[in-house]
């Protein structure tokens, strides 16, 4: 095999195993894109190359080493995010090793590194008290306060993740006899999630009913209306790509 075809390996890898073969999740490519953004990054200054440039021979164990201690002694990250780097460089040398069996010594190497031990934290919770605070928050008497307000009451009755809550559909809610929600979570598992009848009313005070009604023209027309964006110009509704600030302290 040629000795530079390292740049070669990652786009297999990207366009092969992860997205044709494992198909992974947009979530679970970006996060290996940053993974190998910052170890070429390092490898670069310190075998004095460019990214192009770089051997198999180049990332050795001893440089994934010290580039794992540089993201938690330099970028300051957890041992958990220090793992989800090990985790996505062993990836790529599990398929390095398959596919060029005269770099199995090498891989085997790095792919003996193990994961660092990490204390977990316990999940904390909020009271009632503290719930009905974050409710009361928003302000109702406009629509940018009602929507947060059903965010709000969405995610602390379902406990959804904000990344789950954002990319609901309009189709995915029920608000009808046997109210629930549906959703696609962590790991492509579909779930459904009944609804207080509090939770119900509280979205339906706070979303035009066309917005519902939208979903099955979209459905008709082959286009998707989410549940906090829709197509429709009589629904100002507009939700940002992040949680509302009352909801980042949750």
């Amino acid at each position: 095999m040629n000795t530079s075809t390292l740049p070669t390996l990652i786009q297999r890898f990207f366009r092969d195993r992860l997205t044709a073969q494992l198909q992974a999740s947009p979530n679970t490519v970006a996060g290996y894109r940053d993974t190998f953004r910052l170890l070429l990054r390092f490898a670069s200054q310190r075998r004095d190359k460019p990214p192009t440039k770089l051997r198999i021979e180049d990332l050795d164990a001893a440089l994934i080493g010290d580039f794992l201690t540089h993201v938690e002694k330099v970028r300051r990250n957890s041992a958990r995010s220090r793992n989800t780097r090990l985790a996505a460089i062993r990836s790529f040398y599990r398929y390095v090793a398959m596919n060029e069996p005269e770099h199995a010594l090498h891989c085997q190497r790095i792919l003996a590194m193990p994961s660092k031990r990490y204390v977990r934290r316990t999940v904390d919770f909020i009271n009632r008290t503290e719930m009905e605070a974050l409710l009361s928050a928003p302000d109702q008497s406009t629509w940018i306060g009602r929507r947060d307000r059903a965010i709000l009451l969405l995610a602390l009755q379902t406990g959804l993740r904000v990344s789950e809550l954002i990319n609901l559909n309009c189709r995915d809610v029920i608000l009808g006899t046997g109210a629930h929600i549906r959703c696609e979570g962590k790991g492509r598992k579909q779930r459904s999630t009944p609804l207080r009848r509090d939770t119900v009313n509280g979205l339906r005070s706070a979303q035009d009913l066309m917005t519902i009604q939208s979903s099955q023209q979209s459905e008709a027309s082959g286009s998707v209306a989410t549940l906090w964006n829709t197509s429709s110009e009589n629904i100002p509704w507009r939700l940002p790509r992040r949680a509302p600030r009352s909801l980042e302290n949750v």
